[in-house]
């Protein structure tokens, strides 16, 4: 189909799953070509920085999953208006700077993941809670980047320990209005979404 995107990425949530979430959500209609890692060597060369989640939009390749998702923004419209994008892009990042933390644990130091749950994500939590309370998204009165950046974020948390936003009511509030979506529900409930492992290393 002309003008139809492609996203090729492993059969895993990882860093392609918010760009997953996005385009469902979105009604976009889009190829989602699983790299098997037997295939991965020879793709590799491809990819403008030797990596994926890589998007193919109208022939053209864009990789990195914050310049996708900022690349879908301008194209959908997720990005607010031109007075809110300082804040989607400040909360967007913030949200990347916790995931990055999250994934350095489970790749890392997975056995220190009680810890890294009781101690340090509590004060990461509280750093985004405070722009969602008495609100239905982060920024304005319609879905941007950064709800979707936030909401597979709050997925992973939730994956790790079912119990991690009960003492963030403002969050678990956006998290579980923001499933309920009528275009991503399908999705979310799907088996594709529920026995896709959030990890390579399949710890969660």
């Amino acid at each position: 189909m002309a003008g139809q995107l492609k996203l090729a990425y492993f059969d895993v949530k990882g860093l392609g799953e918010m760009i997953r979430i996005t385009l469902h959500d979105n009604m976009v209609d889009f190829v989602d070509e699983l790299v098997m890692p037997e295939d991965w060597p020879k793709l590799k060369p491809q990819m403008a920085f030797g990596q994926i989640p890589c998007l193919y939009d109208s022939g053209k390749q864009i990789v990195q999953s914050s310049a996708i998702m900022r690349h879908l923004a301008r194209r959908y419209g997720l990005y607010g208006s031109p007075d809110e994008m300082d804040w989607v892009d400040q909360l967007f990042d913030q949200a990347s700077d916790i995931r990055m933390e999250l994934n350095h644990m489970i790749y890392h130091e997975y056995e220190k993941k009680d810890n890294f749950l009781q101690t340090t994500l509590p004060g990461q939590l509280e750093t985004i809670e405070k722009h969602i309370k008495g609100k239905q998204f982060f920024v304005g009165n319609n879905p941007t980047i950064v709800d979707y950046s936030i909401f597979y974020l709050l997925e992973e948390i939730v994956a790790l320990e079912p119990r991690s936003l009960d003492q963030f009511p403002s969050l678990k509030a956006f998290h579980d209005n923001f499933a309920a979506r009528p275009n991503l529900k399908p999705y979310l409930q799907s088996s594709k979404y529920k026995n896709r492992l959030f990890t390579m290393c399949g710890r969660h």
